[in-house]
């Protein structure tokens, strides 16, 4: 089975502007690029894949970017290099620049990478005009139900949203998926393993070795203060990211703070969400509020794999779910949240959306009061506001949010 993302990709090929794929590590950045490798490889078309933890070839384009042209299969046809690990190269901005700039009539690049590469300014500033960046974040419930071979189950969803009036056989089978999904996450690996112990250990070498690659490459100083760091921001979904408050707690400088929020930021396992207002002096509130990207590094990381139904924290839980949702539809950027001066709060605005949309997560229906919100009502009639509930369970949760 392929992810969604595959399609865009695979749409992106013929272009002439280089495929750059990010996301965080264990996402499956390594197995889109081997997918479409396979595609070029039906349709004939020259393609080689590098894997840049290879050190010997590492050191040959390190020492001249034009070693690659020597790889090129054929001489005659336009070649697709596939390069796993980019961010691995001296100089990788240059290294595609140059290419790009000289030779794209000869190579198209579809590269993957971490951190590192994204953090780099170069990139950012000498590649404008000559990639394409597509964010791979964990798997959505689609995915997440297709990886396991439950095509039937997606298909069951796919009915109850297209019939209103549709009741289901299988909505008890697809409350065990949900909860499952909300508990382990959406990383492939951890998936597509059956055993819940073994799904746990796998996001434990997530949490610590992989992550160490991400904090090694980012040339953090203080690994203890980082996890440290990161632990709080699980126990604090949706909280306000106070630099001041977490420095006195963590007892180091607010800039060591600022500087590993922004690694977090750029290894794809931590979204800042920045206030929205128009009243600035009423309503603006300076500090974004922090959700990590999958729900299962989360649990992860406070050790709590607890069924839903028992958790203490089950409401901050289904706020860092309902963040995910609205973040593979709309894109991380396109969410914001409303706070007045006086704690007012709307948990998810998405102003760019026609009509403009408002969110407000409740884990119990009983909860959703709507007097609570009528300031933003009324100082924002043009938004369609609803509330994202998740109990009472019935085929409705599929037709009103996901």
């Amino acid at each position: 089975m392929k992810r969604k993302l595959y399609k865009k990709l695979l749409q992106h090929l013929p272009k002439k502007e280089f495929t750059i794929l990010t996301g965080a590590r264990q996402t499956g950045k390594t197995s889109l690029l081997l997918d479409l490798k396979a595609y070029c490889q039906a349709q004939q078309i020259p393609q080689i894949f590098i894997n840049l933890e290879n050190k010997s070839l590492l050191a040959e384009l390190d020492a001249n970017p034009l070693n690659l042209l020597a790889y090129r299969p054929s001489q005659d046809q336009k070649t697709v290099v596939f390069m796993d690990e980019i961010q691995y190269l001296s100089d990788p901005s240059n290294f595609l620049k140059l290419i790009y700039d000289e030779y794209s009539h000869l190579i198209k690049i579809v590269a993957s990478g971490s951190s590192a590469f994204y953090i780099d300014k170069k990139f950012r500033d000498s590649l404008a005009g000559r990639k394409r960046i597509f964010h791979l974040m964990t798997c959505d419930f689609e995915d997440f139900l297709m990886l396991q071979g439950k095509e039937d189950l997606w298909q069951e969803v796919v009915r109850i949203r297209e019939q209103q009036e549709a009741k289901s056989l299988k909505i008890d089978l697809l409350r065990v998926e949900w909860e499952g999904y909300m508990l382990y996450g959406g990383y492939p690996a951890v998936i597509t393993e059956p055993l819940v112990s073994e799904k746990i250990e796998i996001l434990k070498e997530i949490r610590d070795s992989f992550i160490k690659r991400d904090i090694i490459e980012a040339g953090v100083q203080n690994e203890l203060v980082f996890y440290q760091l990161f632990q709080i921001l699980a126990s604090q979904t949706g909280q306000l990211v106070n630099v001041n408050e977490l420095s006195n707690t963590l007892k180091v400088r607010n800039e060591t703070i600022l500087s590993y929020l922004e690694v977090m930021e750029k290894c794809f396992h931590l979204s800042l969400v920045k206030p929205f207002f128009a009243n600035i002096r009423k309503e603006l509130v300076k500090m974004p509020k922090g959700y990590l990207m999958d729900t299962g590094l989360r649990n992860s990381l406070l050790n709590n794999f607890t069924p839903v139904n028992q958790r203490l924290d089950k409401g901050e839980l289904w706020e860092q779910v309902v963040f995910k949702l609205l973040a593979d539809r709309f894109g991380t950027d396109a969410i914001r949240f409303w706070r007045t001066a006086d704690g007012k709060e709307i948990d998810f605005v998405l102003p760019d959306e026609n009509p403009p949309l408002a969110v407000e997560a409740k884990f119990d229906e009983r909860m959703s009061k709507i007097k609570k919100y009528q300031l933003f009502l009324d100082t924002y009639p043009n938004f369609k506001f609803q509330f994202a509930t998740m109990q009472p369970w019935s085929e409705e949760f599929f037709r009103s949010f996901i």
